[in-house]
């Protein structure tokens, strides 16, 4: 390997790795924001936080390595500009083309590798994460009491503490109010202190009261019956309280297959699958109207054997519902209706059935070009990236940031309404997901023969002077112009 070509990768691969992690870090973090929500107040382990964490780094990575790349390749190029060697470079022979070609090498290698990582991890990264989000919302809020106010966290159960020792952990001015019998009874407990802890497995309350009384009020008493009401002292009573979804349960993966949770042979597969359906929906919404004979009633008139009459009169249509009767006539109309609502209730159900089987396949197509133009765009981005830093000059983290955050956000946006708009059929799923690399492609293009050339692209001094010449030859112009107005004005 060439000296230039170690300069140029060690050059680059250390803001590439860096920008990845920080560009993951703030996806990382807006992922959790999101669902902070429904994290916070269950009482889950630090494992399945960052399990989940884990899970969700794995899908963002197709997300964070355009954008680390555009980044990387602008601050490399921008510090090789702005320390001179990249100019020293060029002053020595070297092209453009010959400094990025162990960069070209490189991001060709991490495309290759996205594509690999967006086919076989993202799914299985993003079935884990459904799993993980469904288990965490079924999961209750975790039994924590405030002070004088009820606690209904538990099924049929109400509790309230009047004061908690955080120290001793001791509860006092104890009312519980429980509704679990299953014939109406209700139970009353009252308690001076006492201590009420969840086992370890999660599964129990361990209630200990001191000093209290125990109502227990029957719903279900008859007229006669005048021991409605039990009254109960204790000095010590415990207690286990059976618990259900306080401890976190692993529910079974499979239950989460979505276009998302594919790679791209079963995507595939199901395109194919959803086309058929789609095909068979469409052959079949006639066939009740044809079983069920109104377009098959045989209404031809067969001529007949004698001459016909060429007089007007021959020719007359009968109307025959004027000649049945008015109970005939009702039931043909009530035949008709029921025979165009059976019609009618059958288009609307292959309807519904057409429009989900292709809301699919749309979402299906979709994943699938998603797959194929990530590598594509990492590559577009670092042909951006690279021409832009030789032109800018610049390295560091201040201009490289806010021109490749800039790209990103337009591809981003392009992308997303390409998206939505493959998803709802309106364009198709190849141009709504690749029209942003599309769009790119020529800039990038643009860029590396200006880069190649040594263009002024960014440099203000050079607007400056085309300002300067452009007044200046207006302003001739309209001196011209000024001199023969006052000439013409003089001869008259």
């Amino acid at each position: 390997m060439k000296t230039v070509h170690k300069l140029v990768l060690k050059s680059y691969l250390g803001p590439m790795i860096l920008t990845f992690f920080i560009v993951m870090f703030v996806l990382i973090m807006q992922f959790m924001w999101r669902y902070i929500d429904e994290l916070v107040g269950k009482g889950l382990d630090m494992s399945v936080i960052g399990e989940l964490m884990f899970w969700a780094a794995m899908t963002l990575i197709p997300m964070g390595l355009p954008l680390a790349t555009l980044l990387a390749a602008i601050m490399t190029l921008g510090n090789l500009g702005e320390n001179y060697e990249l100019l020293a470079l060029k002053s020595a022979g070297i092209s453009l083309p010959r400094i990025l070609r162990p960069l070209i090498i490189v991001v060709g290698a991490i495309s290759i590798g996205s594509f690999f990582v967006a086919n076989n991890l993202v799914p299985h990264a993003t079935k884990k994460i459904y799993a993980l989000l469904y288990d965490i919302r079924q999961q209750k809020q975790s039994i924590e009491f405030k002070d004088g106010i009820f606690f209904n966290g538990i099924d049929n159960m109400s509790i309230r503490v009047g004061e908690q020792n955080p120290k001793t952990k001791l509860l006092t001015d104890i009312l519980i109010y429980d509704t679990r019998n299953p014939d109406g009874d209700m139970t009353t407990t009252v308690a001076d202190s006492g201590y009420i802890t969840l086992s370890d497995d999660k599964k129990y309350l361990l209630v200990t009261l001191y000093n209290g009384e125990t109502y227990e009020e029957s719903r279900n008493y008859t007229w006669f019956d005048n021991s409605t009401l039990r009254h109960h002292i204790f000095d010590v009573q415990n207690g286990v309280i059976p618990l259900a979804g306080f401890d976190f349960e692993r529910s079974d993966m499979s239950l989460f297959n979505s276009s998302q949770t594919k790679n791209t042979r079963e995507l595939m597969i199901g395109i194919d699958s959803l086309e058929q359906v789609s095909k068979e929906t469409a052959a079949a919404s006639f066939k009740p109207l044809i079983e069920s004979q109104i377009f098959t009633h045989d209404n031809t008139i067969l001529s007949d054997s004698i001459p016909r009459p060429t007089h007007q009169k021959a020719f007359a249509v009968l109307d025959t519902m004027q000649k049945m009767s008015v109970q005939q006539r009702k039931e043909l109309y009530e035949r008709a209706i029921s025979q165009a609502r059976s019609a009618q209730g059958s288009f609307s159900f292959d309807e519904t059935t057409s429009k989900d089987a292709l809301a699919q396949l749309y979402k299906y197509k979709v994943e699938w070009h998603r797959k194929l133009s990530l590598p594509v765009s990492i590559m577009i981005f670092f042909l951006i990236g690279a021409p832009l830093g030789a032109i800018i000059r610049k390295g560091g983290l201040g201009m490289p940031i806010v021109v490749s955050v800039s790209f990103f956000v337009i591809y981003y946006i392009i992308t997303i309404t390409g998206e939505k708009m493959a998803k709802e059929g309106t364009w198709g799923s190849f141009a709504g997901m690749w029209i942003a690399t599309f769009i790119l492609l020529p800039i990038s293009v643009y860029l590396t023969y200006k880069a190649t050339n040594d263009s002024n692209l960014f440099n203000a001094e050079w607007y400056t002077q085309r300002y300067k010449k452009l007044k200046a030859f207006f302003n001739h112009i309209f001196a011209i112009k000024r001199k023969n107005h006052d000439k013409t004005e003089c001869a008259q």
